[in-house]
């Protein structure tokens, strides 16, 4: 029996709400089902916005150096684990091992470069033309982010979107592509 997956929500794993299920084969080897993924509509999407807008109110106060440090960290549990992930994105999608091991490391890589700038996080001042004026910006977190990524780099790309936006002090929900469900 294949496994069933389920959908990462507010910090728990849960079944879709439907019920509905779709599969995922490996491309180059369709006898090899890699599992059983949640058709998610509406309703799910609306628990992952709500939890997220739930969390937003906590996150969005954790100081951005902080941040950093946490994101440091998923960057080391990703070179951990590169090798694993690198294959499992090769039985999922069929890319070659070298070419998903990159994909890896770019997400490696854009661990360790938004960790940085949790201490870099500056706002501007401008200068005014009226003597009482004072011009500055600031960075603040906006909110829930909504990230819909492809299927053809299924690390790169969610992590080139959700590390920055976790280290700007925003929640995200990530919709990966239903090719690679399994890398996401």
């Amino acid at each position: 029996m294949a496994e069933l997956y389920k959908n990462y929500i507010n910090g728990k794993w849960v079944e879709g709400r439907s019920k509905k299920t779709f599969e995922n084969r490996n491309p180059a080897n369709r006898r090899d089902l890699i599992g059983l993924f949640p058709a998610s509509g509406p309703e799910d999407v609306g628990e992952a916005v709500g939890a997220a807008k739930k969390a937003f109110a906590k996150w969005r106060l954790v100081p951005a150096p902080k941040r950093g440090e946490i994101l440091y960290r998923a960057g080391e549990l990703l070179r951990q684990r590169k090798e694993e992930i690198a294959r499992v994105m090769t039985r999922e999608m069929g890319k070659i091992l070298k070419e998903t091991r990159g994909d890896v490391q770019e997400g490696i890589d854009t661990a360790y470069y938004a960790a940085g700038e949790g201490r870099r996080l500056f706002g501007e001042t401008t200068p005014s033309e009226l003597p009482d004026k004072f011009a500055m910006s600031v960075r603040v977190p906006i909110g829930v982010c909504g990230l819909i990524t492809p299927w053809n780099f299924p690390m790169a790309i969610p992590t080139w979107k959700l590390f920055p936006a976790l280290l700007c002090g925003d929640t995200v929900v990530l919709k990966p592509a239903e090719d690679t469900p399994h890398t996401a």
